[in-house]
């Protein structure tokens, strides 16, 4: 695990669930642009949130199985950091835009139902700036629905690795097990800080966020603990 767990917030439709996330310390906020999602926003709409995003938070512009009219439009309307493409998008569509991108992989969906499969169809994406982890559902995140954290085994090794972010399922409750399991770079979390869908909690984003950071600290500590530990045991054995 890095020194601290980037966090982003998916799926924001209003003012008021933005500026909570921001106070929290998120650092990155998501905009989905799938219509079939409850989370879609209108270019337009997007544009105007975009607009309320300080330095150094930055914009995540999700999409599924887009045209590539349609992202070239939020791209020139909402002028997003990243792009992420949660759909069954090939590498050259991802890499056309000429943007950093990250791709996500819906975990258990065919061609990615055991750790080996899923380690080479992520070796696909090398030009990603990192790969997304998410259950594989019909709805294309924002599920809720947890996976089998064992099937990333063999992410880490993969040709071509990249960082790894951890969705699917993540709640105040639970992020810390999962980052204790896998040791992400960033975890991402949408419906797990709602009170209905599109529809965020200020005290649920609050309670995720002080979930990672106490996380972060108590990794942090073990760490520390296991490195004196080290350094007494070789100091005693070459006395």
């Amino acid at each position: 695990m890095t020194g601290r767990t980037r966090i982003k917030i998916c799926g924001l439709t209003r003012d008021a669930d933005l500026q909570a996330a921001i106070h929290c310390g998120v650092d990155a906020i998501g905009l989905v642009f799938h219509p079939a999602s409850p989370r879609y926003l209108q270019p337009r709409a997007a544009a105007r949130l975009r607009a309320q995003v300080p330095a150094f938070v930055s914009t995540v512009a999700l999409f599924a199985n887009a045209r590539a009219a349609d992202v070239q439009q939020v791209i020139a309307t909402v002028r997003p950091d990243i792009l992420q493409f949660h759909g069954e998008e090939p590498e050259t569509f991802c890499t056309s835009f000429g943007m950093p991108y990250i791709k996500a992989f819906r975990v258990g969906a065919p061609g990615q139902h055991d750790a080996a499969a899923l380690a080479r169809t992520c070796s696909r994406y090398a030009s990603a700036s990192a790969w997304l982890f998410d259950s594989y559902s019909p709805a294309y995140g924002g599920s809720g629905l947890k996976f089998d954290l064992a099937l990333l085994s063999a992410v880490p090794s993969a040709p071509g690795a990249r960082a790894i972010v951890l969705s699917g399922g993540l709640t105040p409750d639970n992020v810390a097990a999962g980052l204790a399991a896998c040791a992400p770079y960033a975890v991402d979390v949408s419906s797990g800080v709602e009170s209905a869908p599109g529809i965020k909690d200020e005290h649920k984003i609050h309670q995720f966020v002080q979930a990672v950071m106490q996380a972060d600290l108590q990794s942090r500590v073990s760490r520390s603990r296991t490195v004196r530990d080290h350094t007494l045991q070789s100091s005693r054995s070459s006395s």
